[in-house]
């Protein structure tokens, strides 16, 4: 039935056209958003989840650069290690050499004593950020360190930091401020050493050398050849350098390994961070191939209906028409 003053063909059409409206809106902002949940309104449940795993994100990227730095630091440390462990295998080599009757132990010594400043030099060059693993000037130096390497979050929400751990006196090789901590100025004990050498009545504490200060440290001898030098003293000599040179050895494994442990950790770092970045496309991102399908169905519903709000309104024009005809 066709009534004058109400058209409910036409009030029928309108509720469906703002129906459609407002879904199509609804899509067109997911399209041009790329977010099917953009608030808390949209879905409050996977909205929450989607940024606690954002904050998670961030806080992986912090971790990242923290981690890079700490790789820095090691890089530097263990390229200088490498530089100490040659350099100590050259003077050990140049005490052997010594041992050969007729050789010139006072110009060997003058090769050795480059090879000495050469290792000053860069342990005092192995400085990065302000820190410097292998050279020590302060009178209470910190020595262990540490590197952020992931953090935690428990059932509760609570977060904790995992840190890569370190011990630096391992690589302390020159101490100005107590020759005893720096491995290359503190005296070593030759007669620890299964050795032929009977030692008599000379001193069997060695140091390789005196910190640039030069402070040598108390009841010890330097490392150091010339004409008199003996055969005992020198395999005395060879002996510490040989242990020095196993610390040194052992030392730069150990920063090695944990470069290899934060390389490692960066890896994962990064995998992680991608594997949250998908989970959290997966909660709240548009489908784009279903939103654009979704949205062209609902422009042809849309031009439907008003097409269908035409009509309603044409008949009743058409029935105005009958009524002013009679």
């Amino acid at each position: 039935m066709s009534n004058v003053t109400t058209n409910h063909a036409a009030s029928a059409a309108l509720t469906v056209l703002r129906g459609i409206n407002k879904d199509l809106g609804v899509v067109q902002q997911q399209v041009s958003s790329g977010y099917r949940i953009a608030t808390a309104s949209d879905d409050p449940t996977y909205w929450s989840m989607a940024t606690t795993m954002r904050s998670d994100r961030s806080s992986l990227s912090t971790i990242t650069d923290a981690l890079g730095l700490g790789s820095s630091k090691v890089d530097t440390a263990s390229t200088a290690m490498d530089t100490v462990v040659s350099l100590l295998t050259q003077i050990q080599s140049k005490l052997v050499s010594a041992k050969e009757a007729g050789t010139n132990k006072d110009a060997i010594n003058s090769d050795i004593q480059q090879l000495k400043n050469q290792l000053q030099s860069v342990t005092q060059s192995a400085s990065f950020s302000g820190e410097n693993w292998l050279y020590n000037t302060d009178q209470h130096p910190s020595t262990q360190q540490s590197v952020i390497s992931n953090f935690t979050r428990g059932a509760g929400g609570q977060i904790s930091l995992t840190t890569i751990g370190y011990d630096s006196s391992q690589t302390l090789m020159i101490d100005t401020a107590d020759a005893s901590r720096g491995l290359l100025t503190k005296n070593v004990d030759a007669s620890t050493f299964d050795t032929s050498s009977s030692g008599g009545t000379t001193a069997r504490n060695y140091y390789l050398l005196a910190a640039d200060t030069g402070t040598a440290p108390a009841g010890g001898t330097e490392i150091a050849i010339s004409s008199s030098t003996t055969d005992d003293e020198l395999t005395d000599m060879i002996n510490v350098t040989n242990s020095l040179l196993k610390s040194a050895t052992s030392a730069d494994s150990t920063l090695g390994l944990m470069k290899s442990n934060i390389d490692d950790q960066s890896d994962y770092i990064s995998k992680l961070s991608d594997a949250i970045k998908s989970s959290v496309g997966d909660l709240v991102d548009t489908n784009m191939e279903e939103a654009s399908v979704r949205q062209n169905a609902l422009q042809t519903a849309q031009q439907m209906g008003i097409q269908a709000l035409s009509i309603a309104n044409g008949m009743a024009s058409k029935v105005l028409i009958l009524l002013q005809s009679k």
